[in-house]
């Protein structure tokens, strides 16, 4: 039964399947669902075209259908992964980076490479050189949880 179903289905079925795909992108934006829409739609205008040749039975519709639906969902990863546009702001949620270079004086000594600085209204852990409280220093990297620090002269 199921399997009549299928069959009489038509080329038609596969275009509305496309366009309640695309649909579904637009209510649901992730681009994910647009590709397999547009696999859905090549196989509606190929079953319209080849509506009458007796080897474009479903079972080579579907087959057809999953193996674009593959490669339109891997062309469209690739077309979107390279428009991928440069920040103008690449340092917004890079607190630690957006210090660096800048002339700091320390508010607590550096002991075996870890002390205290303030920056701003923040106090940072620092990693570096030992060095006595109140020597300036400049902020010349940033890991995760420290600030990396060089001995600023003068």
């Amino acid at each position: 039964m199921i399997a009549a179903i299928v069959e009489d289905l038509g080329p038609w079925n596969w275009v509305v399947l496309g366009i309640i795909l695309l649909t579904l992108e637009i209510l649901l934006p992730g681009v994910f669902l647009l590709w397999i829409g547009i696999a859905a739609l090549i196989v509606g205008a190929l079953s319209l075209a080849l509506i009458s040749a007796a080897f474009w039975t479903w079972h080579l519709q579907v087959l057809v259908f999953l193996a674009l639906s593959l490669i339109t969902a891997y062309a469209g990863k690739r077309i979107m992964s390279s428009r991928e546009a440069e920040s103008d702001l690449p340092l917004l949620n890079k607190r630690g980076d957006q210090l660096i270079g800048r002339i700091a004086t320390l508010t607590e000594p550096i002991e075996n490479g870890r002390g205290r600085v303030k920056l701003g209204d923040t106090m940072w852990r620092v990693s570096g050189p030992d060095l006595p409280a109140g020597a300036k220093v400049r902020v010349v990297g940033a890991s995760d949880p420290d600030l990396e620090l060089r001995v600023e002269p003068g």
